[in-house]
């Protein structure tokens, strides 16, 4: 059967150039700092995002629980975004463990938290209310379709921290999907930012790892608090080869996964029983909506899949498809005709 997964760009399998340098790592002890692999990778990471430092961790959400570890203390506060991933996929993380205070803030439809709705949720100073330390950002944002945040907001942002002197973390899973669909640099994306993380794992194809980047104080405290959650890996440098591979061949191409979902939306424009916008989407991430009322989207997914075609149920009414390195145009056009036939 033709499988065309298009439920997440997370269940992208290692590239042949990653399995030989994988095969191929030297390798040591990263706890006691010895991994001359991961070294690299931490080097290559903090100079491509232009902070002081970087640290490897296992997944996104560890390094987003990390580095608010780093930034707060117990009973301190942070804003984000009612959409957030770290808010909503995270396991509650923030408070269960950090005993950080999580204020959210509406999304807009793009993503962003508007600048006066941020600055409306900083806390007086007032023995009554916690302290507000952090702004959390997403980029590009999930939930919101995926959207990247520009740089002038992200700027913005940034100085609107600076000026209440708070810290800026972002959550930047995608920020290289950002960075291609704005067409900027990613250094631009998050020089106002305090720490910044991103995924090896998701559009960059890498089988394992996310990278958290700041400065050198900062990043001493989130290996600090790497090792308590027991992130604290050891001949990682294996996983740590196919991350380098990722950064060095894996970015340019992410405008390839962009251009599959812009078509992909298109075509399930055109499909009856289907409602989505095809502008709003604009890097790999597709959200649309079954308008049918005889069908629900879990019922749709066990229909498509029976065909081959996997996407990724989200709402009462709503499914997402994700476009990554294993999808070609070919793919597309395989499952919008899937589509069309399990909707006709």
């Amino acid at each position: 059967m033709h499988i065309v997964d298009l439920r997440s760009d997370t269940i992208t399998k290692p590239t042949p150039s990653m399995l030989q340098a994988m095969a191929q790592a030297e390798v040591g002890d990263d706890v006691f700092g010895e991994d001359p692999t991961v070294n690299r990778l931490e080097e290559m990471a903090a100079k491509r995002l232009g902070k002081e430092a970087s640290l490897f961790v296992a997944s996104g959400t560890m390094a987003n629980l990390v580095s608010q570890l780093a930034h707060c203390g117990r009973g301190d506060e942070i804003i984000l975004g009612d959409q957030a991933h770290t808010f909503f996929y995270e396991q509650g993380g923030t408070a269960a463990i950090g005993a950080i205070h999580p204020r959210t803030v509406p999304n807009q439809p793009d993503g962003k938290i508007a600048p006066h709705d941020i600055e409306a949720a900083i806390r007086p100073d007032n023995i009554h209310f916690p302290l507000t330390r952090m702004i959390l950002l997403e980029n590009t944002h999930n939930r919101c379709n995926g959207t990247p945040l520009d740089v002038d907001y992200m700027n913005r942002v940034g100085k609107l921290a600076g000026s209440y002197e708070l810290k800026v973390h972002v959550d930047g899973a995608r920020i290289f999907n950002a960075a291609v669909a704005l067409g900027v640099d990613v250094r631009d994306l998050t020089s106002e930012a305090d720490s910044v993380s991103f995924c090896l794992s998701k559009g960059l194809a890498a089988p394992v790892g996310s990278l958290v980047c700041g400065s050198r104080p900062f990043i001493e405290k989130a290996r600090r608090a790497r090792k308590v959650l027991g992130g604290g890996m050891r001949q990682a440098g294996i996983l740590a080869a196919a991350g380098i591979v990722a950064l060095t061949e894996m970015v340019d191409r992410l405008a390839d996964d962009h251009k599959n979902a812009g078509n992909l939306a298109q075509g399930l424009a055109e499909i009856n029983g289907l409602s989505i916008d095809p502008e709003i989407v604009k890097t790999n991430i597709v959200f649309f909506n079954i308008t049918r009322d005889d069908m629900t989207p879990e019922q749709l997914a066990g229909k498509l899949a029976e065909k081959g075609v996997r996407v990724l149920p989200t709402g009462m009414k709503q499914l997402r498809a994700v476009t990554h390195y294993h999808i070609t145009a070919d793919d597309i056009e395989y499952a919008l005709g899937v589509f069309a036939k399990v909707l006709g």
